[in-house]
């Protein structure tokens, strides 16, 4: 007992400090991931044990797991109602309320219409899907009839994109970071003559078999918040980030583009594994300028893919600043920090060419 006590507090000391590192291999990086898992063990780990330390070594290690249980708790509390109650309304001068489903589909996931009668049944104003390849892109061309607007970038390598829209947008295609990793701007205006910008993302997650660093996914996301910031107005940003958002490279991007996170004071929203609750993870993110206001955010049932789809309805009010208080300002040096991560994602890619070319 005494054995497990230790070997289970030192690995749960660990999984707290290591994600502080700023090195980005996926060996680090992972840590991110899991932080409600952590915390959670943390807290069964301080219950089960709690008679059990008996002498100042073991109590050390049982102080230590309590300080990193406080840590992830004050990091996860922004993320349950507890936290405050996000705003809903912001009469007078608001928009109509528009939605949008955000669906990473699995490329190779060949239950298409389970997810075109969800889209049918849901209804929304548009949606996004990731993964989707030439297969899905036959299998979504019945929905063209009621979403007449679309841009379409089916592609192979599980990084296809598929934007479908009822009202109309017009569209462009950025490859930030690599030639084989797109995503999707789009201008559209809302009812009452809002206009605003759609910005759709799948950057590749740090792991064992896609990218060893985290780099090309940290540098296209900031590729993503510069632009943001650069061209200013009503925004609004969604897809896989292969991300969670307390990690560093999130935090950095919401401050950069000047966005809110609509899970603050609501809940996880957790998407991925859609197949395993306890081991599910809230990577599929959603971040809106302050003149945004989420009136729903939630997943909808399964589908076949891994991922669970993200719904949401919203609309726009600029005459409401009850949200500008939530929009976090770059720290000295933290500009600098990010120019280096895209700059690092965009030689990741350059290093990657060079090892595939043959001999």
């Amino acid at each position: 007992m005494k054995t497990a006590f230790q070997l289970l507090s030192s690995f749960l000391i660990l999984s707290t400090l290591i994600p502080l590192s700023s090195h980005q291999h996926w060996s680090v990086r992972v840590f991110d991931f899991a932080k409600l898992q952590f915390f959670c063990l943390q807290l069964v780990t301080l219950v089960f044990f709690y008679d059990f330390p008996s002498n100042t070594s073991e109590w050390s290690l049982y102080g230590a797991v309590f300080l990193c249980a406080l840590y992830n708790g004050s990091v996860l509390v922004r993320y349950t109602p507890l936290y405050r109650v996000p705003p809903r309304e912001s009469y007078p001068y608001k928009s109509g309320t528009l939605s949008m489903v955000s669906a990473n589909v699995l490329q190779f996931n060949t239950d298409y219409e389970r997810f075109i009668k969800l889209i049918q049944d849901v209804q929304p104003d548009f949606f996004l899907t990731m993964e989707s390849n030439e297969d899905w892109d036959t299998a979504m061309r019945e929905l063209e009839s009621e979403y007449p607007f679309f841009q379409k970038i089916p592609l192979e390598n599980t990084y296809g994109m598929h934007l479908y829209s009822k009202i109309p947008l017009t569209f462009r295609t950025h490859y930030f970071v690599a030639d084989d990793l797109p995503s999707i701007e789009a201008l559209g205006e809302a009812p009452k003559g809002y206009r605003f910008r759609l910005f759709c993302v799948h950057p590749p997650p740090p792991s064992p078999t896609e990218e060893e660093t985290s780099k090309e996914r940290d540098g296209e996301l900031l590729s993503v918040a510069k632009d943001i910031k650069e061209k200013g107005g009503t925004t609004l940003v969604v897809g896989d980030f292969n991300n969670v958002a307390w990690s560093r490279s999130s935090v950095l991007f919401r401050k950069l583009s000047e966005t809110v996170d609509p899970r603050v004071g609501r809940g996880f929203t957790a998407t991925f594994h859609a197949k395993y609750p306890f081991a599910r993870f809230p990577i599929d993110q959603i971040f809106h300028t302050p003149d945004i206001f989420v009136e729903e955010l939630k997943t909808l049932p399964y589908f076949g893919s891994d991922h669970l789809a993200l719904y949401l309805r919203f609309h726009i009010n600029r005459h409401c600043e009850v949200q500008e208080d939530l929009v976090e300002e770059l720290e000295e040096g933290e500009m600098e920090e990010v120019e280096e991560m895209i700059e690092e994602g965009i030689e990741e890619e350059g290093d990657r060419d060079e090892v595939a070319e043959p001999d």
